[in-house]
């Protein structure tokens, strides 16, 4: 399955369909709100729908509609009409596809910060959230339709980095071995899971440093750390660690480990 925003890109993507003798389906992209990827227009979305429709080796399977950019607004509502938006645009390109005989499919976005919204749309039939089965410290502060954190209610945190202090010379800080070669900080610092006394501040390529005002933590002592961002987190790690009651349980490859391209 691929995404296609550009009319140029379906010849392309049908010969080379035809050279490796296989079949390809294709969703037309929308930008719905997000400012990256996509056509803006159903007129635009028609148009590479019926050169994919009418192109060898390809399937016009539905429509990409993912709105990213609003995921992360802290209040529902925000989060809400931001959507709106991108819902009666996707309706509107959905009709006008119709009126022509191509019926899509499949039509395709949602994310943890939205899927109640998509689900709910009417137009919407597959759903891509992912974030809310690891719940990272980024996500976990927006708030429900109920004013509450969705880390604290609807979903909770299941993906960790386990560091150790290393060293307390410093009698107010702490420092522990997770620094920027364990974890992405492009969406905040991680917080330490279940702990209010003290605070992860800062970090540098191997270090992290946790404020201790209180002088509480030791050297030696493991802390779990809930990172801030956890897709490109699990991208420099090469297992995940399954552990269910204390006890190691599985351990799973991360099987798209640095494949970025």
């Amino acid at each position: 399955i691929v995404c296609v925003d550009d009319i140029d890109n379906v010849a392309e993507l049908s010969a080379a369909a035809l050279k490796h003798g296989t079949a390809l389906e294709v969703f037309i992209e929308m930008d719905v709100g997000a400012g990256r990827c996509g056509v803006i227009g159903a007129d635009k979305v028609v148009e590479i729908a019926k050169a994919v429709d009418a192109a060898a080796g390809l399937k016009f399977t539905g429509i990409q509609a993912y709105q990213g950019a609003m995921q992360h607004m802290d209040l529902y509502e925000d989060r809400k009409a931001k959507i709106d938006i991108a819902v009666d645009m996707v309706k509107e390109a959905v009709a006008a596809l119709e009126a022509e005989g191509l019926n899509p499919e499949l039509v395709s976005g949602g994310g943890t910060g939205s899927y109640y919204f998509e689900s709910t749309s009417g137009v919407f039939n597959e759903l891509q959230a992912g974030s809310y089965a690891f719940m990272d410290a980024d996500y976990g502060r927006i708030l429900d339709e109920n004013g509450q954190r969705i880390d604290q209610g609807e979903w909770e945190n299941a993906f960790f980095l386990y560091t150790q202090v290393m060293s307390h010379a410093k009698a107010d800080k702490a420092i522990c071995d997770a620094g920027l070669k364990a974890q992405s900080i492009d969406s905040g610092l991680p917080v330490v899971y279940g702990r209010d006394d003290v605070e992860y501040i800062k970090c540098s390529d191997e270090h992290g440093v946790i404020a201790d005002p209180k002088g509480v933590l030791k050297v030696r002592e493991k802390l779990r750390l809930v990172p801030g961002h956890c897709d490109p987190t699990a991208n420099i790690h090469d297992w995940y660690v399954g552990v269910r009651g204390g006890k190691v349980e599985a351990l799973w490859p991360v099987s798209a480990r640095g494949k970025a391209y």
